[in-house]
């Protein structure tokens, strides 16, 4: 399973080098507040991972807040529980 993974990895990793050496051509930005020229697989990559990341965060922080309101909504229901079986 480990050299099924390591093969994976190297193959993408390969792929990755490929796809930096044939795009080496740089692209202008403007984003307003500065300006920055990136070879495209450079670009290309960078929004991989801003992608990755935000998706990341996105995913985290839907179910961390799904987490949080069942938690609320279990919180009364145990402390209501507790009260009446201790002062029953």
């Amino acid at each position: 399973m480990r050299l099924i993974v390591t093969l994976i990895l190297l193959f993408f990793i390969a792929a990755g080098i490929v796809l930096g050496a044939l795009n080496a051509d740089l692209v202008a930005y403007d984003l307003g507040f500065v300006r920055m020229a990136l070879p495209k697989g450079a670009a290309l990559l960078l929004a991989l991972v801003i992608g990755w990341l935000l998706g990341g965060l996105t995913a985290w922080l839907g179910v961390s807040s799904r987490h949080r309101r069942l938690r609320r909504q279990a919180m009364p229901a145990s402390g209501k529980a507790k009260t009446s079986s201790a002062g029953a």
